[in-house]
């Protein structure tokens, strides 16, 4: 069966592609995968621990069985395209490779009935630890990026007594000084509105898969990803799983295309 893989951030660099199908048999798991991955490029071993793996979208467990044509990501731990001047109300989590218009936004999330709006905005800053920073560069898995934003959305709205949120977030190539994602909470009361932008940020940086690359006067490095929550990392058990469908199982080969 094939299987496409996907790869980001300093898998994508190790690998030397972002993309590519690979052919696997019968009842293979994402754990068999894996070890393919690493067969074949042995210097990834030291960067699949710790890393989240996802199923057409959605977080998955290395002992999930694959099936024909399911689309698979490798997910390094995060760094945390529409126009950003969109509506914030009918459109609340955005990725865009646009300036973003905080103003705007939060003016357009504002009712009357509100007491409080609390913005958080991500700066991109002239160094890091001392080393001089020209420029960041952004990418992502868009599709599950957006949907993970929104499910964020949702449950901040569930969870926070606040009327209603904005996510947004820029990726491609961003300038020192400007903003990189933008969070806006609207409530009836400052408390729900602070608490909940908090809590917005922190689990974006975790779960959302966005990475960023730092350009330095003398080089360039992917970020330092904050770890994934146990719920959905890859466990370092996963050894287990790849000895429980080794037996009989044949080498995956590379789908020709």
């Amino acid at each position: 069966m094939k299987i496409h893989l996907l790869y980001f951030g300093i898998l994508k660099d190790l690998v030397g592609q972002t993309n590519e199908t690979v052919e696997l048999p019968e009842l293979a798991t994402l754990a068999d995968l894996l070890a393919y991955c690493k067969s074949r490029t042995p210097r990834l071993e030291g960067h699949l621990t710790g890393i989240a793996l996802s199923i057409n979208q959605e977080f998955a467990d290395p002992a999930s069985l694959l099936h024909e044509n399911d689309e698979v990501a490798l997910l390094p731990p995060v760094s945390g395209g529409s126009d950003s001047s969109r509506d914030a109300r009918s459109q609340p989590c955005v990725i865009t490779r646009a300036a973003i218009d905080t103003a705007k936004i939060a003016n357009a999330l504002k009712h009357p009935e509100d007491g409080a709006t609390a913005i958080f905005e991500g700066i991109v800053r002239n160094n890091t630890c001392g080393r001089q920073t020209l420029y960041l560069d952004y990418e992502s898995y868009e599709a599950m990026a957006l949907k993970k934003m929104e499910e964020l959305a949702q449950q901040a709205l569930a969870d926070f007594k606040i009327r209603d949120v904005a996510i947004v977030h820029r990726l491609g190539r961003i300038e020192i000084g400007e903003t990189s994602v933008l969070i806006v909470v609207a409530s009836a009361h400052r408390g729900p509105a602070f608490d909940a932008c908090r809590w917005l940020i922190d689990t974006l940086k975790r779960t959302v898969p966005i990475w960023k690359k730092e350009y330095f006067v003398d080089g360039a490095v992917w970020a330092d990803g904050e770890p994934f929550p146990e719920s959905v990392v890859r466990p370092e058990t996963g050894k287990d799983a790849n000895a429980q469908h080794s037996q009989a199982t044949p080498s995956p080969k590379k789908a020709s295309h």
